[in-house]
């Protein structure tokens, strides 16, 4: 499978690390496409991509998928263009709280928009029970270092947002991405329940998904471990979208 990769930051690096730099068998990076070509000129060589900074000669490249790791504001200007000629995977996935977006990628014929599931877990059961419309409530719980929400360390731990996703989305647009996919998997972002929480005594980010239903109830916590790379992206965020892309290259697909 050859991918083609929009953006060079953080998970761009890791992909081309784990992909081109340990000569993964079922899938290469081929192109890249970045606005400073002589910033990331070292990579062609490095990692044997060929880089671009037309976005046309970029989807006209010979790729299978495309992955974009930039940030939101280039995914919601480049989605809608890239969609109708691509499979795409993304992973600024806070690009689909802008409805038109939402609704063009709706749109696009015969074209997959794969979204890997970041730094939270247990989506597949949250997409199974509401299949048949046996998924009653979803909440998410987010817990991050106090400083990286307000500019003063409280004494305790303090809510600093509760309501539904929609609005959690709109006022937080940086740390509110997990409940973007946890609303297209589960509800929908106006009937998922978000809590974000500045808390003094952690140093990572912490989320706790529970759902109930005619299946069940089910809870999950996850500590986020930062990336090496860079500190503000989760280590599981980007495995997601390294796991995510294997098991577009399998033969036996697995949920």
């Amino acid at each position: 499978m050859k991918i083609g990769l929009i953006g060079a930051g953080a998970i761009g690096q890791y992909l081309l690390k784990y992909i081109n730099g340990k000569h993964h068998e079922k899938m290469e990076i081929t192109s890249v496409l970045v606005r400073d070509f002589d910033k990331y000129a070292n990579l062609q060589k490095e990692y044997r991509v060929k880089l671009y900074t037309d976005i046309d000669e970029f989807i006209d490249s010979e790729i299978d998928i495309i992955v974009e790791a930039a940030n939101v504001s280039v995914a919601v200007d480049l989605l809608p263009k890239i969609i109708k000629r691509k499979e795409v995977m993304l992973i600024s996935v806070g690009a689909l709280a802008n409805q038109e977006t939402l609704k063009l990628v709706g749109q696009s014929d015969n074209r997959t928009l794969h979204l890997p599931s970041g730094a939270i877990g247990g989506l597949d059961l949250i997409q199974n029970a509401k299949g048949l419309g046996n998924l009653d409530s979803v909440s998410l719980t987010t817990r991050k270092p106090a400083l990286s929400l307000i500019d003063e360390l409280p004494d305790k731990e303090m809510i600093v947002f509760e309501g539904p996703a929609s609005e959690a989305i709109d006022k937080y647009p940086k740390n509110m991405n997990v409940s973007i996919v946890l609303s297209l998997a589960g509800l929908g972002m106006e009937h998922t329940k978000v809590t974000l929480i500045a808390d003094p005594n952690v140093d990572k980010n912490i989320h706790t998904i529970h759902a109930t239903g005619n299946f069940g109830e089910m809870e999950l916590t996850v500590k986020n471990v930062p990336l090496l790379e860079n500190p503000k992206t989760s280590s599981l965020a980007a495995l997601s979208v390294f796991s995510t892309l294997e098991r577009l290259a399998e033969k036996v697909k697995i949920g």
